[in-house]
């Protein structure tokens, strides 16, 4: 779990054109949110916040103005459909030791059995629970040898000590789906003539 400490600015100004000027700034608006409080508006340095956010639910130290300092993780990130620059963030107010529902990605090793099958992630994240400052950045899963028609549900996966699934133990991660046989179209073929006699 990486921590990464970011240089936080307060702000009082809303609204399109406050966030357009603090976009120009090379900065992005922020709203930290959490644990009952208000939500606090601020602008964090763009580059230093992409750079950050390239990590799965990274734990993010905010120092606010010079005067307090304040732990989150990324809730919802907005981009430019276009461009990719970040819009505006939300973050999630966390206290050590404090458990959050993240969700992880889930990566996969190894090779199928022989056949050309195709293994479909099913759900390409796998939301749990852990605490905030030992969030784990993946998972991985064994396919090796796998054959068409297995599945990897959510039990079979192994989590990090103190990390607890937030979902239904028996949801299917992972299947193996049966290669597409190429006699498919010589049976389409053959369907056609005979709707043509």
């Amino acid at each position: 779990m990486s921590e990464v400490k970011l240089a936080a600015e307060t702000r009082s100004e809303f609204g399109k054109g406050a966030a357009r000027r603090i976009r120009r700034e090379n900065k992005v608006p922020v709203v930290l949110y959490g644990h009952g409080t208000e939500p606090v508006h601020l602008t964090l340095p763009g580059h230093e916040l992409l750079l950050a956010l390239r990590t799965p639910n990274v734990l993010i130290s905010l120092d606010i103005d010079g005067k307090t300092n304040e732990l989150a993780i990324p809730k919802a990130v907005q981009r430019d459909p276009l461009k990719g620059f970040l819009e505006h963030v939300d973050l999630l107010l966390v206290k050590r030791g404090e458990k959050v529902t993240v969700e992880i990605p889930v990566q996969t090793e190894g090779e199928l059995a022989a056949g050309g099958n195709l293994l479909e992630h099913v759900l390409n994240a796998l939301p749990v629970e852990a605490e905030a400052t030992h969030i784990p950045e993946a998972v991985t899963v064994s396919v090796e040898g796998l054959e068409a028609g297995a599945s990897i549900h959510a039990k079979d996966i192994t989590l990090p000590s103190g990390v607890t699934l937030a979902v239904d133990e028996d949801a299917v991660v992972l299947q193996v789906l049966a290669a597409q046989a190429e006699e498919t179209e010589g049976e389409e073929t053959e369907g056609e003539e005979a709707a043509e006699a």
